[in-house]
């Protein structure tokens, strides 16, 4: 798999997942700022981020560069996905704050998986040693227990 050629896409789907996950973490701990909900995104936000980095240095060791285009066509959806109705003409909304849970849990669980994918099939070359992928998927199952809670009681609040 190490030198497959779908690795390189494969990844960079991941990162391009990675970047808007970010960005709408980051947003939905913004809109959330003062609340549980805000501290919550908030540390997400910089787990994502840190998770993205840890991605990025796994493809540099594996010659796999960066899909500007993928990219930048995930940071364009994340802004788009703004403008979505949400009950509400010009305020943040309760159902605003559970899509975007379920949202983020769906990249986290997307994200998990790629974890275990990248453990099960290249985890023994010499080039992905330098990144824990045991400790990225404890962080991951962390991250999607903790979003699933958050997810519940937004749920119960919107509907």
């Amino acid at each position: 798999m190490s030198d497959s050629k779908y690795l390189p896409i494969y990844l960079n789907d991941h990162l391009a997942a990675a970047v808007g996950a970010v960005q709408l973490a980051r947003r939905a701990a913004g809109a959330n700022r003062g609340t549980e909900y805000g501290d919550a995104l908030a540390e997400l936000a910089e787990e994502i981020n840190e998770d993205r980095h840890a991605l990025q240095g796994l493809m540099k060791r594996f010659g796999a560069r960066g899909d500007a285009i993928k990219i930048v066509a995930a940071f364009g959806a994340e802004r788009l996905g703004r403008f979505k109705l949400n009950g509400e003409l010009l305020r943040y909304s309760p159902l605003s704050r559970l899509e975007e849970l379920e949202l983020l849990s769906v990249g986290v669980a997307g994200k998990l998986g790629l974890w275990r994918n990248l453990r099960d099939t290249i985890g023994d070359d010499p080039r992905a040693r330098e990144v824990d992928l045991d400790e990225l998927i404890e962080r991951a199952t962390s991250q999607r227990r903790r979003l699933d809670g958050l997810r519940k009681r937004a749920a119960a609040e919107a509907l």
